[in-house]
C-alpha cells in the first residue's frame, strides 16, 4: 500500500491511498480519483516525504523516561484532583447511577465512584460512557 497527498484544481488538499504507484496512475488515467472536498477529478499527487522505518528500536534515555514518568503522573494527578473537585461521589452506587443517569431517570451530571469490572462491561456493552479514573499517585513524603 502507498499514501499520497493530493491536490485538486481548486486546490484543496487530501490524501489517497493504493495498492501501487502504477494502482494510482491506472485511476487517475481513468478519472476515478476525485477530490473529496469538490469532486474534481482534476487531482494531482504532491511532493511527500517518504515514511522510512529504521531497523533499530530507539529508547528514551533515562533521564527522558524519567521527566516523561513524572509528567504522565502529575497529568493523571490534575486529573483526579478535578474530578474529585468538580464530580458528584456516589461510592459503590456508580454502575446503577451512571445507568439512571444515562436513561434519564436521574439528573444529568458528572459522576464519579466504585464499580466493578463485571459492572463496567456490563455499561460498556450498554453504551454508557465510563472511564477508569486515574488511580491516586503515591505521597511523595511517604515513599523510601
Amino acid at each position: 500500500m502507498i499514501r499520497y497527498a493530493l491536490s485538486c484544481d481548486q486546490d484543496h488538499g487530501f490524501e489517497a491511498w493504493f495498492a501501487s504507484s502504477s494502482d494510482y496512475d491506472v485511476q487517475a488515467e481513468r478519472g476515478l480519483v476525485e477530490c473529496p472536498v469538490c469532486g474534481s477529478r482534476g487531482v494531482s499527487k504532491q511532493i511527500m516525504a517518504p515514511s522510512v522505518t529504521g531497523t533499530k528500536k530507539s529508547a528514551p534515555s533515562p533521564d527522558m523516561a524519567a521527566k516523561m514518568q513524572t509528567m504522565m503522573m502529575e497529568a493523571a494527578r490534575e486529573v483526579r484532583a478535578h474530578v474529585e473537585q468538580n464530580f458528584d461521589y456516589v461510592g459503590d452506587a456508580f454502575a446503577r447511577e451512571a445507568r439512571d443517569i444515562h436513561e434519564g431517570r436521574s439528573e444529568k451530571r458528572e459522576i464519579y465512584g466504585e464499580a466493578t469490572p463485571a459492572d463496567v462491561k456490563k455499561l460498556k456493552d450498554d453504551g454508557v460512557p465510563v472511564a477508569p479514573l486515574p488511580a491516586a499517585p503515591p505521597n511523595k513524603s511517604g515513599v523510601n
